[in-house]
């Protein structure tokens, strides 16, 4: 048995989560992970954007998709280094609308995250950002220039073999209303 009291989905980290959240509280959860988490990497200097269904989901209406209960981003490889070196196991404490009292956000980065062979199928996400109290947690992966793809320049994959073009990478700001 795992997690503090028996063993909560998959989607949350155990060591911290007691119990699955309701939806609402979920999503509340989620939003509240997803603007503390691109305020601190605005305040580090860290690109990232929204991938995978975080993306289609503020794609589509600047929000969490109803069925989704996780929240995928991507950093450069060079970010995933700095963070790693400097901000790797952090705990910073974040007073928003939604929690006056605040709430802590622990940073981890796997410390296989430089391997960016896409074999490594068991060390595909590559650091975690991760509410302390629910367990709920957004998934981070590396996107790396690929210097040898046949389409040429400009060409980015991280581990789970996604590619894309760079000019499609696409920069959210916190939205101060979600």
């Amino acid at each position: 048995m795992s997690g503090k009291a028996g063993d909560p989905p998959q989607k949350y980290f155990r060591m911290f989560a007691e119990k699955a959240l309701g939806y609402q509280e979920q999503k509340a959860a989620l939003k509240n992970l997803v603007r503390t988490f691109l305020e601190t990497m605005r305040d580090l200097g860290i690109e990232t954007w929204l991938m995978h269904g975080s993306l289609l989901g503020w794609w589509w209406n600047k929000q969490i998709m109803p069925w989704d209960s996780d929240v995928d981003v991507q950093v450069t490889e060079p970010s995933m280094y700095f963070l790693a070196t400097y901000y790797n196991m952090s705990v910073f404490h974040y007073k928003t609308p939604r929690l006056p009292a605040g709430r802590n956000y622990m940073l981890e980065v796997n410390p296989n995250f430089s391997n960016g062979d896409q074999s490594d199928w068991r060390n595909v996400i590559d650091a975690r950002w991760i509410d302390t109290e629910s367990g709920l947690f957004i998934d981070i992966t590396t996107a790396r220039y690929n210097l040898t793809h046949p389409e040429g320049q400009g060409m980015m994959s991280c581990k789970d073999g996604h590619e894309f073009r760079v000019a499609i990478a696409i920069s959210v700001k916190s939205n101060d209303s979600d």
